[in-house]
């Protein structure tokens, strides 16, 4: 499928996520509505417990809402059958993680190529591909390191060329810097602002830095639940 008619590739109405029941009922999100455009950059920020996780959790069909919807390149995750979102978070959402999630024992050309294997792809063409995203982020000398002999730099590029390998519609990056030192959070920030430039790659991530969500093209501050306001910030 393709993105909407007003140019959304994901959006949400009224999302609510209520976690709890009787006196301990906790409401994470109270009525969500936003958009990401094709080839749009956008930050969410909040303090700790603002539900800007549990918010990339519906966004990526992770979990479901306790009511609103959550549309995929039109589709509805929230309606979808548990094997049905399998298959879109597969083939359809990137996911980088603040602890990178790479298998130890593999080289990096093997972490990048297993999603796609796990998904029927035959093995050398999924390597072709691998070392295509790993060229990418400019990691060309690296195909055949496992992630211990890597630097936590490398091994979040190893991570978000993993992510890309699908072609997804749409990628998701939880504090994708948090684990990093200055100078390689700021490589990777600009390597994902790199992927929204020249690949028109559409990318959704949740961060605490303000340096890091200044990169964005726009930013979402959540507080309790609910869209507190947005920012543009100038590049």
């Amino acid at each position: 499928m393709t993105e909407q008619s007003n140019g959304a590739v994901l959006e949400t109405r009224q999302l609510r996520k209520v976690h709890g029941e009787g006196e301990a009922v906790v409401e994470a999100l109270r009525g969500v509505d936003m958009s990401v455009r094709s080839g749009e950059m956008l930050a969410i920020m909040g303090r700790s417990g603002s539900g800007k996780s549990t918010l990339l959790t519906l966004l990526g069909g992770v979990d479901v809402p306790s009511s609103g919807q959550v549309l995929l390149e039109g589709r509805d995750l929230a309606s979808m059958t548990d094997d049905e979102r399998t298959l879109v978070r597969r083939r359809r959402i990137g996911f980088i993680f603040q602890s990178f999630n790479l298998l130890p024992i593999l080289t990096a050309e093997e972490n990048v190529a297993l999603p796609m294997e796990l998904d029927g792809v035959k093995s050398a063409d999924a390597r072709k591909r691998a070392r295509a995203m790993l060229d990418l982020v400019q990691l060309a000398k690296r195909y055949d390191h496992v992630p211990a002999k890597l630097s936590g730099g490398e091994q979040q590029r190893v991570a978000i060329a993993r992510a890309l390998a699908i072609k997804p519609a749409i990628l998701l990056a939880d504090e994708p810097t948090g684990n990093l030192d200055s100078n390689n959070g700021k490589l990777v920030t600009e390597m994902l602002r790199d992927l929204v430039n020249e690949q028109r790659q559409t990318i959704v991530m949740v961060t605490h830095d303000p340096l890091v969500a200044a990169a964005a093209d726009r930013v979402i501050h959540l507080s309790d639940g609910q869209i507190e306001r947005e920012e543009f910030p100038k590049h």
